[in-house]
């Protein structure tokens, strides 16, 4: 019973539900991670993958979880059409088969019933493609209304797809008992009808009944003969001069009219049930409104604000126990997400061995290569900080966050990280409330790995003297 699509949306709905109780900065720091991972290991981000990675944190068991729970509820509810299915099957036929030896088995009672059948099938085919759902109720009283109202659309196919596995088995137990019938007794068949109905008539609607096989088994399509001798009247108890044989003669066009017309119908439905089900379960997911939210996430930079609450009302923390640190002497100069593109002031590039550009639209791969070649050089140098010349009115993101963390990984032990916030004008010094977000930032790394710093007065006036770099 379970497929993979349907698998598929019944996970995504269940941790998108689970999101729902989530701080919004937690999630989209969680999913640009996660974004940023697949584009690190050059795979594309996908609901499969980013299931995979949430439930790495989650603590609950998959065998308990709301999906694993639907789809065996569904699995019994199979388990009961199946079962009734059969068991209805072979009691039909035993009824309509069923022989004393005074009267005739009518052929016209077993076309109707068949007819029945066939109406039922394509009745519960359209029921599922126009989402009616008369049986919601009984569902939801036996356990299925726990899930969200996304899921819910999906159950009409849901339905008949069981309902015609219940039809598939009914018309087979049938098929069956018809055959064991046929071998145990001698079954007498005849056709006969209230309406004045003559011979011909009757064989032409046998005719287009039996088109389907009457090239492949042509004992299976009655003749004329056939049908003029096997007629009966009411309260007819003799066969007058009809040759008792002719009267069996009409069991292997009840075998191909309940296999063709009961049978194959069922069967040809419940696959095209299995179809709607894979293509509704892929309509769902793409339309889920957690899924538009992820994908913005995904794409969307992180931002860090200083608000650390839930409350839209809250003002952003501004408090901070971190103070700026003077401008060290360093050889290697980072530029972050194309700070300082157009020009970068002389005392930031003077005596540096070693300017690179990171972040932003560099991809990831160089700035893995940056990575590297700056604990290379690190790794050669007693003085072992790092200059990072950052944006100042740009808040620090998610992507500068792991690019840290990468960096305290790889670079030798005793390596400081120092970030340059530079304002609009590189020659003059960021405003104070531009500055404070960036010292927050570096209180959140651990083990003192960062700090923030400016220029100093004299900077500015050497910067002035000087001249921007050419």
């Amino acid at each position: 019973m379970t497929d993979r699509s349907l698998r598929l949306l019944l996970d995504f709905d269940g941790c998108a539900q689970r999101d729902n109780g989530q701080a919004s900065v937690f999630l989209h720091r969680r999913d640009r991670k996660f974004a940023l991972t697949c584009e690190e290991q050059g795979v594309k981000p996908s609901p499969q993958r980013w299931i995979a990675y949430i439930n790495r944190f989650s603590d609950s068991d998959p065998e308990l979880n709301q999906s694993t729970k639907l789809l065996r509820f569904w699995r019994r509810v199979n388990n009961g059409f199946v079962a009734l299915g059969a068991l209805f099957g072979l009691l039909s036929m035993l009824a309509l088969l069923f022989y004393d030896g005074g009267q005739r088995i009518n052929i016209t009672v077993i076309i109707a019933f068949v007819a029945f059948q066939l109406l039922l099938a394509l009745l519960t085919t359209v029921q599922s493609l126009v989402g009616w759902q008369p049986w919601r109720s009984l569902l939801q009283r036996f356990g299925s209304h726990s899930q969200s109202e996304i899921v819910s659309h999906v159950q009409p196919v849901l339905m008949a797809r069981s309902a015609h596995m219940g039809g598939l088995c009914f018309a087979l137990a049938g098929l069956i008992s018809l055959l064991v019938m046929v071998l145990l007794q001698d079954l007498a068949f005849g056709w006969s009808t209230t309406l004045e109905t003559n011979a011909s008539a009757y064989h032409a609607i046998i005719a287009v009944i039996s088109a389907p096989w009457a090239w492949l088994w042509p004992a299976a399509a009655p003749e004329l003969g056939l049908v003029e001798a096997t007629r009966f009247f009411r309260a007819s108890g003799s066969q007058g001069d009809t040759d008792p044989a002719l009267w069996g003669q009409w069991w292997p066009f009840i075998a191909m009219l309940w296999t063709t017309w009961a049978l194959l119908p069922r069967l040809i439905l419940y696959l095209v049930a299995g179809v709607l089900i894979r293509r509704k379960s892929r309509q769902l997911l793409g339309k889920h409104p957690a899924m538009r939210e992820l994908m913005y996430r995904m794409e969307t930079e992180t931002l860090d604000t200083g608000n650390e609450h839930n409350d839209a009302l809250d003002l952003p923390d501004l408090k901070t126990q971190l103070a700026l640190t003077p401008l060290p002497k360093a050889s290697i100069l980072l530029s972050w997400a194309g700070a300082g593109d157009s020009e970068l002031p002389i005392y930031l590039t003077h005596s540096k061995s070693m300017l690179a550009k990171i972040g932003g639209r560099v991809k990831l791969s160089e700035d893995q290569s940056t990575l590297e070649q700056v604990a290379t050089k690190l790794a050669q140098e007693s003085n072992r900080s790092v200059l990072l010349a950052t944006r100042s009115w740009e808040p620090p993101t998610g992507e500068l966050e792991d690019f840290i963390t990468r960096a305290q990984e790889r670079w030798p032990k005793g390596s400081r990280l120092v970030l340059v916030p530079l304002a609009t004008n590189t020659a003059l010094q960021p405003e104070q409330h531009q500055l404070l977000p960036w010292l927050r930032f570096a209180c959140r790394i651990p083990a003192k790995f960062v700090s923030v710093s400016i220029m100093s007065l004299d900077h500015l006036s050497s910067t002035i003297q000087e001249g921007p770099k050419e």
